[in-house]
């Protein structure tokens, strides 16, 4: 009898609801209502419920008590212990499919879905948007420099490259691309990839909210009414030498940036040259949504209460929204610059759309300027610098990554 009552015991103990009351499993609670409260803003307010719910449900996963699913220790100090994680009977699930956002497989697969599923054409028409593109990433750097001053305060208890990682992975935010982010805080601050993360994918499903106040404010009503002129057509031979171009001039430029940019162009060159119809099917399909769950889950994984629960979460939640609006208002401030010495004037709303937000920067642009003159028609003027800001924040990356890795 002594036992049976002492299994029953053992396997009360070993329950999940009685871990909660132990240790420090309390904060578990709160991660288990934070990953619920990100489904409904994801399911009920439709926030890229495509990202957001397997990022949300991830994150419930690995804040479940005795589930053992993710085990941060195996990947301490931005390594991979090999070692531990070949022993299947203390390794959890999502442990092994973390190691594709460790090696960097994931976000590059995602790149390459983004590269079949978006048309450079605008972008080649009118290479000035590049310059929009480029001055959107302004964002990034001032999230940096303010992250470096921020991390350096005494109750932050971050020291030496560690401040400088995370700056530089907060930064990233600035570009609206959740991938690229995802890319560099798993290489140079991984302990944060949880909240930067959420951060990174929260601020692109607000994009139609932060942007439009900072557009009106930055820009008059005749700026707003401009209309431009329609763009040139592209020939397929211009889109088809365009990836290859790119990939060759910006890897030889920088390095660290060619997995992101090559598969970027890839994908592209699968959509243009007429001749791999399939491969692009599948890679702006069943590819792009395989490793989109496996992502979002394995990024929600990452955030346990330990690491979630800190002054720094605070911190990226705040200097994130800063970087975006430093990109926003970084491409408008480009484009009236532009107009002083352009005889073609820029409606400086497509600025806005440089960062890396495909296509829903280009959309908001569309939609705030048709509202002050509704014969205005500037999606595809704008989808030259938003295709232009996915190559800027790609560069970005691989220059923090070149700098710190």
């Amino acid at each position: 009898m002594e036992q049976i009552w002492s299994t029953i015991i053992g396997f009360l103990q070993s329950m999940g609801f009685a871990r909660l009351f132990t240790d420090n499993n309390w904060m578990c609670l709160i991660m288990i209502a934070v990953a619920c409260f990100l489904l409904y803003l994801a399911i009920v307010k439709k926030f890229e419920p495509l990202l957001l719910v397997p990022i949300a449900f991830g994150m419930l996963l690995t804040n479940l008590p005795g589930a053992d699913m993710f085990h941060e220790e195996l990947f301490a100090g931005g390594h991979v212990n090999w070692e531990a994680i070949s022993d299947t009977a203390n390794t959890g699930l999502l442990d092994y499919l973390y190691l594709g956002v460790k090696l960097g497989i994931y976000p590059c697969l995602i790149f390459m879905g983004v590269g079949a599923m978006t048309d450079f054409g605008p972008l080649i028409a009118n290479p000035k948007s590049l310059i929009l593109g480029a001055a959107a990433q302004l964002g990034i750097y001032i999230a940096f420099s303010l992250a470096i001053l921020a991390f350096q305060l005494p109750f932050m208890n971050l020291q030496g490259t560690a401040i400088q990682n995370i700056a530089a992975s907060i930064g990233i935010i600035g570009g609206a691309d959740g991938p690229t982010a995802i890319l560099v805080t798993s290489q140079l601050a991984p302990a944060f990839l949880g909240p930067i993360a959420v951060a990174a994918y929260s601020y692109m499903a607000l994009v139609p909210v932060i942007q439009p106040p900072i557009m009106k404010a930055l820009t008059t009503k005749k700026e707003r009414m401009i209309v431009m002129e329609q763009l040139r057509p592209v020939s397929q031979t211009e889109k088809i030498l365009f990836p290859i171009v790119v990939t060759i001039f910006v890897s030889l430029l920088i390095p660290s940036a060619a997995p992101l940019i090559g598969c970027l162009m890839l994908g592209n060159l699968f959509r243009e040259c007429g001749v791999t119809e399939r491969l692009s099917k599948t890679v702006q399909n069943e590819l792009c949504n395989i490793v989109t769950i496996f992502l979002g889950i394995c990024v929600g994984a990452t955030a346990t209460a330990e690491t979630f629960l800190q002054p720094t979460t605070l911190a990226i939640v705040v200097l994130g929204v800063i970087a975006f609006m430093g990109g926003t208002a970084g491409g408008i401030l480009l484009a009236k610059f532009m107009n002083l010495f352009t005889k073609k004037k820029i409606n400086p709303l497509i600025g806005s759309a440089g960062v890396s937000a495909v296509p829903m920067a280009a959309r908001v642009s569309q939609v705030v300027g048709q509202k002050e003159n509704p014969k205005n028609f500037l999606l595809m003027h704008a989808m030259g610098p938003n295709v232009a800001g996915v190559i800027g924040s790609a560069i970005a990356a691989g220059v923090f990554l070149s700098l710190f890795r």
